[in-house]
């Protein structure tokens, strides 16, 4: 998609977190099962997971994505460097919080969940776009002329 004055997005990869932007408590929040499986006959869908309740893989088991648990220690470095073996600039990250701020910022297009759960300062200052669901960003990503009005200059 061209945004007016900033130029063409060329996105292949969506990368969420799991809980607190897709989830709350562990559990999947309506309608993004739904949402997620339409976007996939157009990106790539991938879920980030510390999986804090144990719950990442069983909660996403309808969803057509990879789920990727992370390793034990800080997130915020494992997320970064899975988006770049993706490939920053064809990849668009939704997250909460301060461990998602430098896929957020690093990759061509962020954007943050400010929901329940809340979002971090750090996260709110790396994103392009700023929510207050997450279906409202699954939404952007599925009617582009939302997107391109939100960010062309």
């Amino acid at each position: 998609m061209k945004i007016p004055e900033r130029g063409m997005l060329q996105l292949q990869h969506l990368v969420l977190d799991f809980n607190g932007t897709m989830a709350k408590d562990g559990t999947l929040l309506p309608g993004v099962e739904e949402r997620l499986n339409t976007l996939a006959e157009k990106l790539a869908i991938h879920v980030l997971t510390a999986d804090t309740f144990g719950t990442g893989e069983k909660a996403c088991r309808n969803i057509k994505a990879f789920v990727h648990v992370l390793e034990r220690g800080e997130g915020g470095s494992q997320k970064l460097k899975f988006i770049e073996k993706l490939g920053t600039q064809h990849t668009v990250t939704i997250g909460n919080g301060t461990n998602d701020s430098l896929m957020l910022k690093n990759a061509a297009l962020g954007i943050v969940v400010l929901g329940p759960e809340g979002a971090s300062v750090q996260a709110l200052v790396a994103a392009d776009v700023v929510v207050t669901d997450i279906c409202q960003g699954l939404d952007l990503l599925l009617h582009p002329k939302r997107l391109i009005a939100t960010l062309r200059l």
